[in-house]
């Protein structure tokens, strides 16, 4: 999958620049799509490569130009856009352009070479599975030889990066927008996603986050930050008690964090890196001036800051305890004071005695809050000489290096004194120039001739990359005009037949005119007989000289490989050749109108980078039709999605084993599914013979599944439904489609030999013609005709072989993703739709009689959709199961009835003599 990381040249003015995004190439339309990551789930745009040419600049103009840009290309529309495209490297770009070209060239011959129906994709290749695929004719691909071998020969071999490819996703964009090209209305929102993404990624390992009260971005230290970190503490530990003194008085940060005018956050990294000029000299030069500012120290200051303003806050809350201790003791203290001079009181002291005792108690508290202030004085004079000392302590440690300094430099000047006199003492000094100068001059040259070489270099790679492009765009013009003179050639010779038909058809109305007063043969005659041939004539691949100007209207067999005109009787023939041509004119109708194929496209382009859930907009695209390139990947992705419970619990090569042990040990269901195997779709070609593809796949699945589910074993209408599945489904993938229809969709016993819940299927059905369809319920009930019998078929195999190929795929897509309440909607559907005709019959054997082929007589599944999903509803789910539940007793005692009935009938046949004894009439008479 060709994808990967490329910056995009967009905006306008100054804030004009390169922004990265995720590039990824849908082969399907050959579209370039890009995304703002590799996450997202829509795209930003596309570049049309099909109709796209490719240009890069000379390296060394390139070079000048742009600086790092030299690898840069563009890609030039048809509509005169160019779009402006960089790789990370010179080989990821060729790598690209190399792809780019190799893609469009596949493309456009399949255009080219494929005669396709016009109901299929221009792309038919995309889908890959079931025995339709195998009928593609987009595999087959006739290229020019001379123009390959030319392309061959000027390609440029190169390998991509790891920015390239999938696993490129993994990985973070090569270059992040920088601050001048970048728009300032994105700031918020580009912020708001790089925390989304941060917090979605890092919430399970996070070990600890700097943030400041300000509102700055959050920043997360990596592993190895974290273990260089630890490794820089315990070197601090040996700093000494000076040194954290002197940080607690300080500010609990070190850094002056600038404001910011406007709101916008900013990372904790930036805002360290800008302060570290402004406050190196608060810091220790051993430890600050190393490795130039070095990031981890910084944030290891932070982080030990962070701690030292917990330790001091800590401090100050054992002070204000001690200090209530202090509070509690002088109440206690003057409480047992008054309760002492209350006690004298009473004993007969006198008065002035115990006012003078009171006085000297108060002066001894007060003396006693005295002394506690100074003692506090005293601690915070002490604690700030020991600063002092620290900051003695530091000045003379960066005096000590001033001085090394100072001594190194002199040393310096002392010798560069003597280099400079030993120059001038130089007597050879005129001598020297020269050499010195010769020496220069033939390293530039070298320099210069490395230069060209690398220049000549790369007017070689861009004049093949050049060369290559000219040659690809002359052989895609010339298809070009080749198909515009066939499609000419085509238009001419229709238009010539469409004339001999009009005429053939005038003479057909002039004799359908004239009365018919003889049977002599005339020359009208023979033209009507000619043109009833021709009308029953079907298209094959025959008279190979004219299979391009014979109008494609309708072929022997369809897209899905059903034939379209019976073999045996010509009134059926002709029926079925206009029911097939007016098939063809609804289809073409269709596909004037691009809407639903738009929708599925960008739906899919919408899920390239993410998984498929089921949604509203989902429902409605696949009840409008899955397009027929589509159809393999979504039935695949349906059966999936109710399944996935079975399969988890199942073991790798589930299907295998038991295929094989189908294959070696004898099965009851065995002999039937042999006899079945021909009789199941013998109008499709993929099942037409005991040689054909589809037979012995068809046989695999069923022998399978009767292994999986031996009470059910085989049943006859089983075959039609895995026949249809594998004509878009692999073998695997077709027996679980059978799985979810028996086992998940159907009610239980829908297909053992008693056939229960096919029978209450049958009666809800009932119920729900007279409450939907009451003048039509009411109309069979007057003559008696029991539809049961025609729809009973319509259940058990999801319409297969009872409505037209196009309307029964459309009815199976919304089968598979919705369940088993399509089949009564489309049932209800197809009655509706011929209402008026059904009620137009007056006698019970015509209406039976219409009710047996009417369906295929249905041909436009757009209006048969609208009425089974707009003019039904609503159609509750809730209520078909209700009336199952309540059919499914009454079906049960009937049954127990006539078993009862049966067993009374045997009994008596076995004991009734007379009935044991019966003779013949020749007996009799003799």
């Amino acid at each position: 999958k060709l994808c990967g990381y490329l910056q995009k040249l967009s905006g306008k003015g100054p804030l004009r620049g390169f922004r990265s995004r995720w590039f990824v190439f849908d082969p399907r339309r050959c579209y370039l799509y890009y995304f703002k990551g590799p996450q997202e789930a829509l795209p930003l745009g596309h570049l049309d490569i099909a109709s796209a040419c490719f240009s890069y600049h000379q390296p060394e103009a390139a070079a000048a130009a742009a600086g790092d840009e030299a690898a840069a290309f563009e890609v030039h529309s048809p509509n005169g856009a160019v779009a402006v495209l960089k790789a990370a490297t010179r080989q990821d770009m060729t790598y690209w352009l190399q792809e780019l070209q190799q893609k469009r060239w596949e493309y456009c011959n399949n255009l080219d070479a494929a005669k396709r129906d016009s109901r299929t994709s221009p792309t038919p290749s995309d889908f890959s599975k079931g025995l339709v695929a195998k009928d593609n004719p987009g595999s087959i691909v006739s290229q020019n030889a001379s123009a390959e071998r030319a392309r061959n020969i000027l390609a440029v071999e190169t390998s991509p990066t790891d920015l390239v490819g999938e696993q490129a996703a993994s990985q973070p964009a090569p270059v992040q927008p920088s601050a001048i090209n970048f728009p300032f209305k994105q700031w918020s929102t580009e912020i708001k996603n790089s925390m989304s993404s941060l917090r979605k990624g890092n919430n399970e390992n996070r070990k600890s986050i700097f943030y400041t009260t300000e509102e700055w971005e959050l920043l997360d230290p990596t592993p190895k930050d974290l273990e260089d970190s630890m490794a820089l503490e315990e070197k601090r530990k040996h700093l000494g008690e000076g040194s954290k003194g002197r940080r607690l008085t300080s500010s609990a940060f070190p850094f002056d964090f600038g404001r910011i005018p406007h709101k916008t956050r900013r990372p904790l990294k930036d805002m360290i890196g800008s302060s570290k000029t402004r406050n190196s000299s608060e810091s220790s030069p051993t430890e600050w001036y190393s490795g130039n500012g070095n990031k981890l120290v910084s944030e290891l200051q932070l982080k030990y800051q962070s701690q030292q303003e917990e330790l001091e806050k800590l401090k100050k809350d054992l002070l204000s305890q001690k200090e209530l201790v202090r509070l509690l003791q002088q109440t206690v203290r003057s409480s047992q004071y008054d309760k002492y001079f209350a006690s004298r009181l009473c004993e007969g002291v006198p008065k002035d005695k115990l006012e003078l005792l009171h006085q000297k108690d108060d002066q001894i508290l007060g003396l006693n809050n005295q002394l506690e202030k100074l003692n506090l004085e005293k601690d915070s004079l002490q604690q700030e000489v020991k600063n002092l000392k620290c900051k003695v302590g530091e000045l003379n440690e960066r005096l000590g290096m001033l001085m090394e300094t100072i001594q190194a430099k002199d040393e310096v000047i002392m010798k560069l004194s003597r280099q400079l006199s030993e120059c001038e003492g130089n007597t050879s000094s005129q001598s020297g120039g020269v050499n010195s100068s010769m020496a220069i001059c033939t390293n530039k040259e070298l320099q210069e001739l490395d230069r060209l070489k690398d220049n000549l270099q790369g007017y070689k790679t861009q004049n093949k990359f050049l060369n290559k492009e000219i040659l690809e765009l002359s052989a895609l013009r010339r298809n070009a005009e080749a198909r515009e003179r066939e499609w000419q050639a085509k238009y001419i010779s229709l238009e010539a037949k469409l004339c001999q038909i009009e005429s053939k058809y005038l003479i057909l109305l002039q004799e359908m005119k004239t009365p018919v007063c003889s049977e002599e043969q005339s020359p009208a005659r023979e033209v009507i007989t000619q043109l009833l041939e021709d009308a029953l004539k079907a298209e094959t691949s025959e008279q190979p000289e004219q299979a391009f100007f014979k109008p494609h209207l309708v072929s022997e067999y369809d897209i899905y490989g059903f034939q379209t005109v019976p073999e045996d009787d010509d009134e059926e023939k002709l029926v079925a050749k206009s029911r097939a041509l007016d098939l063809r004119s609804l289809s073409l109708s269709e596909n004037r109108e691009i809407s639903t194929g738009v929708k599925w496209e960008n739906y899919l382009a919408s899920t390239m980078n993410r998984e498929m859930m089921r949604c509203v907009e989902l429902k409605n695209l696949i009840r409008s039709g899955i397009p027929h390139e589509h159809r393999s990947k979504m039935w695949k992705w349906c059966v999936n999605l109710h399944v996935k419970k079975f399969k988890d619990s199942t073991v790798p090569g589930y299907f295998q084993t038991l295929l094989q042990n189908a294959l070696e040990k004898q099965n009851p269901a065995s002999k039937q599914i042999e006899l079945d195997l021909l009789r199941t779709l013998p109008n499709n070609k993929h099942y037409s013979s005991p040689t054909s593809e589809g037979i012995q796949k068809l046989r695999n699945v069923l022998l399978a599944f009767s292994w999986r589910n031996p009470d059910i074993g085989y049943c006859q209408g089983l075959n039609r439904l895995v026949a249809i599945a594998l004509l878009y489904l692999e073998q695997e993938d077709a027996f679980w489609c059978l799985v979810t229809i028996v086992e998940v969709f159907m009610p239980r016993d829908y297909y053992t030999k008693t056939l229960l819940g096919s029978q209450v299927d049958q009666r809800v059905f009932k119920d729900l013609m007279s409450e939907k369809l009451p003048r039509l319920h009411a109309h069979f009930e007057q003559y008696k005709v029991d539809y049961t019998l025609i729809t009973f078929n319509w259940f058990l195999v999801v319409f297969v072989d009872s409505v037209v190929s196009d309307i029964l795929f459309k009815i199976w897509d919304s089968f598979l993703y919705e369940g088993p309440k399509v089949i009564f909607r489309f049932a209800l559907a197809l009655f509706k739709f011929k209402e008026e005709e059904i009620l137009k019959l007056q006698d019970s054997m015509s209406i039976f009689k219409y009710l047996r082929y009417f369906t295929r007589t249905i041909l436009d599944a757009r209006k048969l959709t609208g009425i089974a999903f707009g003019d039904l509803n609503p159609f509750p789910l809730r209520q078909i199961r209700n009336r199952r539940t309540y059919h499914l007793e009454k079906v049960r005692l009937e049954l127990t009835e006539l078993e009862a009935i049966r067993e009374d009938f045997l009994r008596e046949r076995d004991t009734c003599v007379e009935k044991r004894d019966l003779i013949s009439d020749d007996e009799e008479d003799s």
